[in-house]
């Protein structure tokens, strides 16, 4: 017989940082996931500014990221993590699924994409399979964003598009921006003419429609 003592101790939990800013949805993630016996959420957030300093302090395996958060976006955090911390794996969890967005969650260094309106099993199973290297993407989303082709706006273009969000004026943005007002508008009348659109505004939102923003 072999007498050998067997090692009894529980495997290790996968360390979730959660970034959500709706304080109900946050909560209720944390509660089921937490009931998985492999995950253990360490971390939560509503800020997207506090993403980067708590992953820093609690280093999780996983960030589970929500996109439109105060702040910082989901996809800016997945790009400081990437930088600041590569050994975490980066998986989106979004209500907005726009292939815009897909694109450049995949060039942020995000590892999964997926839509808030599947079973939390679907969820707890695509964080295993991120920490276990590979990489999950939404189907239908998937599909969408091959048809969809590249994002058309220039940094800067999304730059001042992201800008006059808030109806700032041509003056607004360039002095935020450090340009000059006729540069603004060329690059605002490039936005519009690549978005199909008739003014700044409805360009803006059909480069948040589309995710490019």
């Amino acid at each position: 017989m072999d007498a050998t003592p067997r090692d009894h101790r529980p495997a290790p939990r996968t360390r979730v940082l959660l970034a959500e800013d709706q304080g109900m949805m946050r909560g209720a993630l944390a509660l089921l996931l937490g009931l998985e016996e492999d995950i253990e959420i360490v971390a939560q957030v509503g800020d997207g500014d506090a993403i980067l300093p708590t992953a820093l302090d609690t280093r999780p395996d996983v960030a589970l990221l929500d996109i439109e958060l105060p702040g910082r976006s989901g996809l800016d955090a997945a790009a400081d993590l990437r930088a600041s911390l590569p050994e975490c794996r980066v998986l989106i969890l979004t209500t907005f699924g726009r292939p815009g967005y897909l694109r450049r969650a995949m060039e942020a260094g995000a590892c999964g994409f997926l839509v808030k309106d599947g079973p939390v099993e679907e969820l707890a199973a695509a964080i295993r399979r991120v920490l276990a290297g590979e990489r999950v993407i939404d189907p239908a989303l998937a599909a969408a964003a091959l048809s969809a082709g590249p994002n058309p706006l220039t940094q800067r273009e999304r730059d001042v598009l992201a800008t006059a969000v808030d109806g700032a004026t041509v003056a607004d943005i360039a002095a935020k921006l450090h340009l000059s007002p006729a540069t603004v508008r060329n690059y605002l009348s490039a936005a519009i003419g690549k978005t199909g659109t008739r003014n700044r505004m409805e360009a803006v939102r059909a480069a948040r429609q589309n995710g490019w923003l």
